[in-house]
């Protein structure tokens, strides 16, 4: 099965941009996925193709409007009518690596890019469209988001990674930071990497890992310690422990 992508935005020059090139360009050379753009103002009906209006109740910028978007997804949807539809939206939920892994392992997806204020509320509803945030930020439209999600997902299609191991020990795949990770040169600058590491023994190295992989989420990502499965929330004070101990 191609995990197939289809774009909806005003702007489908940007797309593959830097899924040409690398992991997902190879991919999509090879034809493992395969990527549509649809340009959301040819589905306007006026004669000047207006695809977006003032905001209803006043107020800076315009929304684009429900009337294009829905013959848009309509369009997108009579040809891949089992794909999910997200629009990237800064009010939608956070990505996961877990919705990542959803779906990358379906059929494929379509991607609605917003610009100006954004999307008219009752396309939502009104499509069953999956409102998704890539972050905390504000772009200046949807299609960074997309990129991003699209990303995610093709690498971790099977083939695409060299080693299928290679997707597994990553940040947010068991709920945690990834460990830190060094490589030759020995010293550097002098700083040198663990001994621990250089040692040679396979258990050592494991409770390594897993002691700063869990410290590093405390310390950095407090909100992903809260959600760990099995972890006990610590005042500041237990979670800043030094360090030091875990570079020997």
């Amino acid at each position: 099965m191609i995990f197939a992508a289809t774009v909806l935005t005003l702007y489908p020059e940007m797309f593959p941009g830097p899924l040409g090139v690398s992991l997902a360009g190879r991919a999509l050379e090879a034809g493992t996925w395969r990527l549509d753009t649809v340009q959301i103002r040819d589905f306007a009906t006026d004669r000047h193709r207006t695809v977006d209006d003032t905001p209803a109740g006043g107020g800076a910028g315009m929304v684009l409007k429900p009337d294009v978007l829905a013959a848009a997804i309509d369009h997108a949807r009579a040809a891949k009518p089992d794909a999910p539809v997200l629009a990237m939206t800064p009010r939608g939920r956070p990505l996961t690596q877990a919705r990542v892994r959803e779906l990358a392992a379906g059929p494929g997806l379509t991607i609605l890019c917003g610009r100006f204020e954004g999307f008219d509320e009752r396309i939502f509803a009104g499509r069953d469209v999956e409102e998704v945030c890539v972050g905390d930020v504000v772009l200046s439209g949807g299609e960074v988001g997309a990129l991003l999600v699209l990303d995610a997902c093709i690498r971790l299609l099977p083939g695409v990674m060299g080693a299928a191991s290679s997707g597994v020990e990553e940040s947010f795949e068991s709920g945690l930071l990834e460990y830190p990770h060094y490589t030759r040169p020995v010293e550097w600058e002098g700083r040198t990497i663990p001994e621990v590491l250089r040692s040679g023994d396979h258990a050592k190295i494991a409770a390594w890992r897993k002691a700063r992989s869990e410290e590093d989420t405390r310390l950095r990502r407090p909100d992903l310690w809260e959600r760990h499965e099995g972890a006990r929330v610590q005042p500041a004070s237990g979670a800043r422990r030094k360090k030091k101990d875990l570079d020997q």
